[in-house]
């Protein structure tokens, strides 16, 4: 197939940040792209090595264009602290650059689940983030939808429930509710798989091209795991028994009214409590894999070893502040 037939040229917005890093490392790791790390110009975030460097002013779209053009596809993975139009200016950006393909600031659960983005303020701005790319119409978007990042959420206790220092747990109704989850090395080899792909298929039998998952919400997971499941993966971790941990039970809806209010009140404790919690409810918004399905064996992605990535998370919650 012809070269053009292949995404060689990919600019990443983010890669000095946790989930960014993991992918431009994996996306450098294939061999086939060149990555291009678009940073604000008074960022001192660590960049991965290999990655070509361009400094932008947000306030000065043209800065964005001329960082964009020739590049093949846009990959943006933002803080939910960045403010709104940041993004908004990356995807018109990406349309005066002739950027065919935008992976957007998705990363998260379900936002095609109309309840969930109702009941999540932060969610809501994942559609209409796809409403822009398609007026715009310059570019073609693939949403990448993970879940929560697995070692991000468990070592912040208002999330997942868990309190590392002193050993205790709440769960939310019994802890048994399952949601689709993902590991932030996970999440980088989805991006640079799915960007190997070609972009048109190479016979009428290949189902794996971007072609086919133009602008559409694509699932990938780690793990689909209830709290419980969380647990048992704690306590082989840490060597600990059941009698060990003070649990505790509280309903999932109650916890998230509690959150909302909590938010009215200027706690910061209120939004995780507010989000991670509505992903439990019990009607299945949390799990993706058995709703909707993943396209992690057209990815061709592991299995993973859920301890390992528990490890991580209580190593993490040792840090100062539970929003490290």
């Amino acid at each position: 197939m012809p070269v053009s037939n292949y995404i060689s040229k990919v600019a990443v917005v983010g890669a000095g940040g946790n989930s960014g890093k993991f992918m431009a490392e994996a996306l450098l790791g294939t061999g086939k792209h060149i990555i291009t790390a678009i940073t604000r110009v008074d960022s001192d975030s660590k960049l991965p090595d290999g990655v070509i460097v361009k400094r932008v002013d947000y306030d000065q779209p043209d800065t964005l264009v001329e960082a964009l053009k020739g590049q093949d596809a846009l990959v943006i993975t933002l803080s939910g602290f960045t403010p709104k139009e940041t993004e908004k200016r990356l995807i018109e950006a990406a349309g005066e650059a002739n950027v065919k393909w935008i992976l957007p600031n998705e990363w998260c659960p379900d936002t095609e689940n109309e309840a969930l983005v109702n009941d999540v303020s932060v969610f809501q701005p994942k559609p209409a983030t796809r409403r822009i790319i398609e007026a715009i119409g310059k570019s073609s978007y693939i949403c990448v939808s993970t879940g929560f990042w697995y070692e991000w959420s468990l070592a912040i206790a208002p999330a997942f429930g868990f309190n590392f220092s002193d050993r205790s747990v709440t769960l939310f109704d019994e802890g048994k509710t399952k949601i689709s989850i993902s590991t932030w090395p996970q999440v980088g080899r989805a991006v640079a798989a799915l960007l190997s792909l070609p972009i048109q298929a190479v016979d009428q039998t290949q189902q794996g091209c971007l072609e086919n998952l133009k602008n559409k919400v694509v699932y990938i997971n780690s793990f689909t795991i209830s709290q419980m499941d969380m647990l048992e993966s704690v306590l082989r971790v840490t060597d600990t028994k059941m009698e060990d941990w003070t649990i505790t039970k509280e309903p999932s809806q109650e916890r998230y009214s509690t959150g909302l209010d909590e938010i009215q009140e200027g706690k910061r404790i209120g939004f995780a409590k507010m989000m991670y919690t509505r992903v439990f409810f019990p009607d299945g918004c949390g799990d993706f894999e058995h709703n909707k399905g993943t396209i992690n064996s057209l990815l061709d992605l592991p299995g993973e070893d859920i301890d390992a990535a528990t490890r991580i998370a209580i190593d993490r919650s040792k840090a100062p502040s539970w929003a490290h």
